[in-house]
C-alpha cells in the first residue's frame, strides 16, 4: 500500500515494508450509512476528503445500516426533540454543516428511514453511480429542502430531478428484491460490527476492524487506517 499524507506544507509519504505479504491481500474499507442519519450528513465532507486520500488499492464498499423500519405513525413529541437537539449538536460539532428546521413544520415527520435506503438500492440497480446520487439527493431534500423522504411520492419527484427513470425506479422501489437486499446489506453491517451510523468497517486478512470516525480531521482516520494494514 502506497500513502500520501499532506500535513502543512510537508508530503509524507507512507510505504507498506511487507508488500510481498500485503500485495495478494483484499483490503476493503466499509461505509455503513443511513440517508436519513444526521450524523452522516455532518460527517459528508470529511468523509469525501478522507475516500480522496486513500491509496487506490483500498477497495470501497458502500452498505446501508437501515435505521428505522417502515412505520406510519407519527413522530413522537420526545423523539422530534431528540432529534432537532441532534440537528443543534451536529451543526456545533461539525463547523459547515447546516440543517433548515422548517421541516418540522412543513412535513409531517414519521421515524422511518427503510423507504429511502431502498431508495438508494432502486436507484443503484439503474447504475452504480446512482447509489451516492441518490444518498446525496436524499440528504439535500430532508436537510436542506425541508421535505420527507420517509414519502414515497418524495423519493419519486427525487429520482426524477437525478435523472433515473422514474417509473422503473417506483416498480423496484416497492419491489420484495430491493427489501432483501436491504435486509442483506443490515445483516452484513451487523455482522461486521456496525452498531451505530456512520460506521468505518476495514476489513483485512479476513477480518473486520472498526475505523472510529472523526467528524472533521479525515487525517485521524487516515492514521488509523495506515496503522490497521501495517500490523
Amino acid at each position: 500500500l502506497i500513502w500520501l499524507s499532506f500535513r502543512g506544507n510537508q508530503d509524507t509519504l507512507w510505504r507498506d515494508m511487507s508488500a510481498d505479504r500485503k500485495a495478494t491481500e483484499e483490503c476493503i474499507l466499509y461505509y455503513v450509512h443511513d440517508p436519513m442519519c444526521s450524523w452522516c450528513w455532518g460527517f459528508g465532507k470529511t468523509r469525501e476528503r478522507l475516500l480522496q486520500r486513500l491509496p487506490p488499492s483500498i477497495e470501497i464498499v458502500r452498505l446501508l445500516g437501515g435505521l428505522a423500519p417502515d412505520s406510519n405513525e407519527p413522530m413522537s413529541d420526545e423523539m422530534r426533540e431528540y432529534l432537532q437537539q441532534t440537528w443543534r449538536r451536529i451543526e456545533q460539532r461539525v463547523p459547515g454543516t447546516s440543517f433548515n428546521f422548517d421541516f418540522w413544520q412543513v412535513c409531517e415527520p414519521r421515524r422511518s428511514t427503510w423507504p429511502a435506503c431502498r431508495a438508494v438500492i432502486a436507484a443503484r440497480r439503474q447504475g452504480a453511480t446512482y447509489d451516492e446520487v441518490m444518498t446525496h439527493a436524499i440528504q439535500e431534500a430532508y436537510y436542506r429542502r425541508a421535505m420527507n423522504p420517509a414519502d414515497e411520492a418524495v423519493l419519486v419527484t427525487l429520482a426524477g430531478e437525478t435523472g433515473l427513470d422514474q417509473a422503473s425506479f417506483q416498480k423496484e422501489l416497492r419491489s420484495p428484491a430491493v427489501q432483501e437486499q436491504l435486509q442483506a446489506e443490515m445483516q452484513r453491517g451487523r455482522a461486521m460490527g456496525a452498531t451505530s451510523f456512520p460506521s468505518l468497517i476495514l476489513e483485512l486478512d479476513g477480518g473486520f476492524r472498526p475505523v472510529p470516525v472523526n467528524y472533521t480531521d479525515e487525517e485521524v482516520m487516515l492514521e488509523a487506517i495506515r496503522v490497521l494494514t501495517e500490523e
